[in-house]
């Protein structure tokens, strides 16, 4: 993997020429008189480092006895005033105003204790410490203890010393013994021995506890957050999370912040400032690269769309150029990537739905309830809801044939014709066999006039063999023509290669082949014509390669793959397909390494974008949770509310209406 060294990774630099009293004389006249020269003051204070901007109020004091903070907050308001005046001051006593102002006052700002002082290196603690008794005349940790509890409040004293270890030179031996105690502290523990975790988290050096989490994963299966997430909890398990993400890539764990200080409703300002005003001079660069990466666009376009006026201006001066323009992608993008690869190559899953058997199942009542709930005038839906999620599939064709038996009518018929709308499409796609839902899917989005392309490949790239075989069978059972034949007399080019594809359901399922996986890398390289050397082979004949690579080589083969795919070009093979492919064939090729790559995201994702902005796209919606709900819905869950900071639930519940949305949130399951 690329190193980026020790190259200055800032997007803030020293200004060249620079002259603090002249500096001084030009802030002092901005100000003057009636109304102040806003963008005067914003250009000149974003364009000088911060060592710079020290000079100058040593300066403006030299000149006008005045206090150049002060006149400042006098002159600017809001936003704007909180990103200049924090500019202004030393990192150390940013921070340590900060860490001030969230725990003065009433409620303390929890998010904010955890950001500082999680990411921020041991001397920037000890600089923060002194600070801090120097603006305040108090001492930092006395006022954390008073301001906290619990073990929250012990992990942040053992941050507050700024003693973790720091020398790269690891001991395999110690390696070891920590995965075991972090092991038997939490997952093999009745309760938890949090002290266990304090420790080696709080003490140990990032070299080290990068391969005590890789060593972890391969040891337990389950990736270190997950562990801390099932054993700890509030503010503390935040701790330890955010704390786990700083090692990891610290520059990761702002890109996060900054995403989710800004999408959804309303913007995060405080958060974004902080982040802005603190990391200008650290690693904006590296920082910018893993948002790009993370969230396929630049964090200059995100600032852009979220914030207005002055505000703005000065926080695109501090993040220091679009990486969209570019569609570059960098070192410290492709060690991010490569390690998400490592973390799905090697995590053992439990893929659990929402929607088990119910236990004391009884179809004859079922039957019963059900057909009181239809007979006569009016409908009871709530019962008819109530029913249909909680019980398995298996369950509910029980409850078809003993309905059947009992009454000599058809069930779905009856139901049809008593709910309607999405309420209907919801239940009814419920009540059928999974194979038998997902085909008439696949025939109603070829049916009339255009083509569903994205409900064809979201179903048939998802699905593993079992499901596609039995999907054949289903379409073949229900409509009478091969589901092959429907494909490729509705669909044309690449996209039809790859779909008829995967409809064969031949995807292997042997374990990785490293040789091969080379070979395989070397050919998608070619394709996206960013490899260094060229084989043999001519253009078609490898892009036929190519798809067949993608549709047809095991999931754990592809995890390799991608990881050689980034070892041998330094990018990654989902933002690099993006970029050079286009329409269909690119979404479809980008759903089967999304799928590769952490299913349940895949889905999460799908979810999310078929309820943000105006309107609610029903059909995937209730395509998805009708398809997961005894899957992996429960894992979709948990995707969702890491990437988003919302609960599924939550999302749900403000997009949706009436028994529809009844529906919806029995088949959730759950607020996170």
């Amino acid at each position: 993997m690329a190193n980026t060294g020790n190259r200055y990774r800032g997007s803030i630099t020293d200004y060249a020429g620079f002259d603090a009293n002249q500096d001084a004389e030009a802030l002092y006249t901005a100000m003057k008189g009636f109304g102040s020269d806003k963008e005067a003051i914003l250009e000149l204070i974003t364009s000088r480092s911060n060592k710079q901007r020290q000079e100058i109020c040593q300066s403006y004091k030299s000149l006008y006895g005045k206090d150049l903070i002060d006149d400042l907050k006098y002159e600017l308001t809001g936003k704007f005033e909180r990103l200049i005046v924090g500019l202004m001051r030393p990192l150390a006593y940013f921070d340590a105003k900060e860490i001030k102002d969230a725990i003065s006052g009433i409620g303390t700002d929890e998010k904010c204790l955890i950001e500082i002082l999680a990411s921020r290196t041991n001397k920037q603690i000890h600089q923060l410490a002194e600070a801090y008794k120097d603006a305040y005349e108090r001492n930092l940790e006395e006022d954390v203890i008073a301001d906290t509890s619990g073990h929250f409040k012990k992990m942040l004293v053992v941050l507050l010393q700024g003693t973790r270890e720091e020398d790269d030179v690891v001991s395999e031996d110690l390696v070891a013994q920590d995965v075991k105690d972090l092991y038997e502290a939490g997952e093999l523990k009745w309760g938890t021995d949090e002290a266990q975790f304090i420790y080696i988290l709080g003490n140990r050096s990032k070299q080290h506890l990068r391969l005590v989490f890789d060593e972890y994963l391969k040891t337990t299966g389950i990736p270190i957050e997950a562990s801390i997430r099932g054993e700890l909890s509030g503010d503390f398990e935040k701790l330890m999370l955010s704390v786990v993400k700083c090692i990891r890539s610290t520059p990761e764990y702002f890109a996060e912040r900054l995403f989710k200080a800004m999408k959804g409703l309303g913007t995060r300002d405080n958060t974004l400032i902080r982040i802005m005003v603190s990391r200008s001079e650290l690693d904006m660069l590296d920082i910018r690269e893993v948002f790009r990466t993370k969230y396929e666009k630049s964090l200059y376009s995100m600032i852009k769309n979220d914030t207005s006026g002055e505000y703005k201006k000065a926080l695109l001066k501090l993040c220091g150029g679009d990486d969209d323009a570019a569609g570059q992608f960098f070192p410290e993008a492709a060690k991010v990537a490569y390690q998400m690869w490592e973390l799905s190559a090697v995590a053992r899953v439990e893929l659990k739905g929402t929607v088990r058997p119910t236990p004391d199942f009884d179809p004859e009542a079922d039957a019963k309830a059900l057909r009181k709930a239809m007979k006569g005038l009016g409908t009871d839906e709530d019962t008819i809801i109530d029913i249909v999620t909680h019980r398995s599939n298996d369950q509910r064709q029980q409850i078809r044939q003993t309905f059947k038996s009992h009454y000599g009518r058809d069930l779905m018929a009856d139901l049809k014709s008593e709910i309607s709308g999405n309420l209907a499409k919801l239940i009814l796609g419920l009540m059928m066999p999974p194979a038998h839902y997902d085909a008439k899917q696949l025939k109603k989005a070829m049916e009339g006039a255009g083509t569903d392309e994205q409900a064809l490949i979201e179903i048939l790239a998802t699905r593993n063999n079992q499901e596609i075989q039995a999907i054949n069978e289903a379409y073949q059972e229900d409509y009478h023509k091969s589901l092959e034949d429907d494909l490729t007399s509705d669909t044309s080019g690449h996209l039809k290669r790859i779909l008829v594809s995967l409809a064969t359901g031949n995807r292997d399922e042997g374990p990785e082949n490293s040789d091969q996986a080379r070979e395989d890398a070397q050919v998608i390289a070619e394709i996206l014509e960013i490899a260094d050397t060229t084989s043999s082979g001519d253009k078609p004949s490898l892009e036929t390669r190519f798809m067949s690579i993608l549709c047809s080589r095991s999931y754990q083969h592809l995890r390799r793959v991608f990881q050689e795919f980034i070892k041998m070009t330094n990018h990654d093979v989902e933002h690099t397909i993006k970029k050079e492919m286009s329409g269909d064939v690119r979404d479809a090729l980008v759903t089967i390494v999304q799928s590769v790559k952490n299913k349940p995201l895949f889905f999460a994702d799908k979810l999310y974008k078929s309820m943000k902005g105006a309107g609610t796209d029903e059909k995937t919606l209730t395509r998805i949770m009708v398809s997961r709900s005894e899957i992996d819905l429960l894992n979709i869950r948990r995707e969702f509310i890491e990437k988003y900071d919302k609960s599924l639930h939550h999302v749900i519940e403000s997009d949706n209406s009436g028994d529809y949305l009844k529906a919806l949130l029995a088949l959730c399951g759950g607020e996170d």
